[in-house]
């Protein structure tokens, strides 16, 4: 089975905040703008994969993270 070297995430626009969701791991943040919740989404990325064995989630090391902002 082939790694994966990217992330995918889906940015929308909630009622209050924005919402980034990622595709593959169970990583949800939100903030109040478009910045503050690629920060959010970044940290939060870092932190569920801080220890864990990239290989088992089928990730490559250090993977990037595509973004793809949902139209409203």
């Amino acid at each position: 089975m082939a790694l994966q070297h990217t992330i995918k995430a889906l940015v929308r626009k909630g009622e209050t905040q924005y919402v980034a969701e990622c595709v593959e791991i169970a990583v949800v943040t939100q903030g109040a703008t478009v910045s503050e919740v690629l920060d959010s989404l970044h940290e939060a990325v870092s932190l569920h994969l801080e220890g864990e064995n990239l290989a088992e989630l089928g990730l490559a090391p250090d993977p990037s993270i595509l973004v793809m902002m949902e139209a409203a």
